[in-house]
C-alpha cells in the first residue's frame, strides 16, 4: 500500500468504510462530521474526502454527493485500520457445542462448517473436503445381517465412513467370529492405503480375502473422487444485498459458488500460505470475482490432508466479522482433523 495518510485522513476513511458497509449508501461529509468524532469543520472533512478520492481510496456515484470506498480503500482499511477481534466467547462455545453433538464424520463436519460460516457472517460460504494423497484405514468392522450377508464398515482416517454388503457362502459366522476376523484385519491393515493393503502378505481365509478385496475397492473409489467435493451455504444471504439485485449479478455470484475450477485454482495458490487471506474484487488475478470479496483460509493437518474454507460476499463486507469467523472455524476444523490423522498415544486393544 503506497498511500501515506495522516491520522485524520485514516479516521475519515475508516468511518466511511464502516458506514458504507452498514448502510450500503454513499457517505456524505455531514454524516462524517456528525458521527466521525473528528471535531473539525465540514469544509475540512470535504477537503480530506476529496484528497482520499484523488489518491484512489474513495469514489462517488455521479448522482450523489456522498462517497464510498474503492477496492484500494477497502484494502487499506483491512490492512491498516481494521481492529482485529475474535468471535465472542458465547458464539465460540455454541459452535463447539454444535460440533460436539455431530457424529465423527468429516462430511457432516463440512456441511456444518458451511452452515455455521454462512450464518455467522451473513454471507455465502465455501468449504472444500480435506484431501489426502491416498486415503488410509482407521478401523474395520464386520456386522452379520441376514443369513449369508455381512456388512463391511470401513472408517477412513479422513473421517469418512463407507459401507458395503457382501454375500458369503458360509452362513454360520457368528457375530463373535466376525468381531475376531475384524480384529485380525485391523491389526494387519490399520493406517495402510489401498495399494499397501493389496501388497501386504497375509494368511487369510477365503472370507477374509473377500473382505480385503472389498475394502481395497471402496478405498479406490474414494481416491478417484479427487477434490471435487465442495460444500456451500448462505446464497440467500448475499442475494438480499443490493449489489446483487440484477439478474446478471445473481448469475455471476451463482457461477462463483458453482465453479469448482475457480475455487480449486484459488485453493492451489493458498496451499503455500498460512492464515486468513482477504481477496477484494479479484485484485487483478481473478476476473470472475471482480465484483465480490473472499475471506478464505487453508485448514487441515500438515502432511496428511488439507482443504480451504471461507466466505463470499459483496466488497461491502464486514471484514472484521468475516475474518474472525473464518479464523475460528479453520482452527476448530484443524483441531478436529488432528484427532483423525495424528496417532493416538493410547495403546490399542
Amino acid at each position: 500500500m503506497d498511500h501515506d495518510l495522516t491520522e485524520r485522513q485514516e479516521r475519515v476513511l475508516a468511518f466511511v468504510v464502516r458506514e458504507y458497509i452498514r448502510t450500503a449508501l454513499p457517505v456524505s461529509s455531514n454524516t462524517v462530521m456528525q458521527g466521525g468524532q473528528l471535531d473539525v469543520s465540514s469544509a475540512t472533512i470535504r477537503n480530506e474526502m476529496s484528497y482520499l478520492e484523488e489518491v484512489g481510496l474513495m469514489t462517488h456515484p455521479h448522482t450523489s454527493a456522498g462517497r464510498l470506498p474503492t477496492e484500494a480503500g477497502y484494502r487499506y482499511f483491512v490492512e491498516r485500520l481494521m481492529e482485529q477481534a475474535a468471535l465472542p466467547d458465547a458464539e465460540q462455545r455454541l459452535i463447539r457445542h454444535q460440533f460436539h453433538q455431530a457424529r465423527m464424520d468429516v462430511e457432516q463436519w463440512m456441511r456444518l462448517s458451511a452452515a455455521v460460516l454462512a450464518h455467522t457472517t451473513n454471507a455465502a460460504s465455501i468449504v472444500t473436503l480435506p484431501q489426502a494423497t491416498r486415503c488410509r484405514v482407521k478401523h474395520i468392522e464386520l456386522i452379520g445381517l441376514s443369513e449369508g450377508m455381512v456388512l463391511v464398515v470401513l472408517v477412513l482416517q479422513e473421517g469418512l465412513v463407507k459401507q458395503q454388503l457382501i454375500r458369503t457362502s458360509n452362513s454360520t459366522h457368528s457375530q463373535e467370529q466376525l468381531n475376531q476376523k475384524a480384529q485380525k484385519l485391523n491389526a494387519l491393515f490399520r493406517e495402510m492405503d489401498g495399494t499397501m493393503i493389496s501388497n501386504r502378505p497375509a494368511d487369510l481365509t477365503m472370507f477374509e480375502a473377500r473382505v480385503r478385496e472389498t475394502i481395497v475397492a471402496m478405498m479406490e473409489r474414494v481416491d478417484r473422487r479427487g477434490s471435487s467435493d465442495l460444500y456451500r451455504d448462505g446464497l440467500l444471504h448475499i442475494l438480499r444485498q443490493p449489489e446483487f439485485a440484477s439478474a446478471e449479478a445473481i448469475r455471476q455470484i451463482v457461477e462463483i459458488l458453482e465453479e469448482r475450477a475457480l475455487i480449486e485454482q484459488i485453493a492451489a495458490e493458498l496451499r503455500s500460505t498460512s492464515g486468513v487471506q482477504v481477496i477484494i474484487g479479484g485484485e487483478g488475478r481473478w476476473q470472475e470475482i471482480s465484483d465480490v470479496s473472499l475471506v478464505i483460509a487453508p485448514y487441515g493437518v500438515e502432511g496428511h490432508a488439507a482443504g480451504i474454507m471461507g466466505v463470499v460476499g459483496p466488497m461491502r463486507m464486514p471484514y472484521g466479522r468475516a475474518i474472525s469467523a473464518v479464523r475460528f472455524m479453520t482452527g476448530l476444523m484443524s483441531h478436529l482433523l488432528s484427532d483423525l490423522y495424528l496417532p493416538d498415544p493410547r495403546p490399542r486393544e
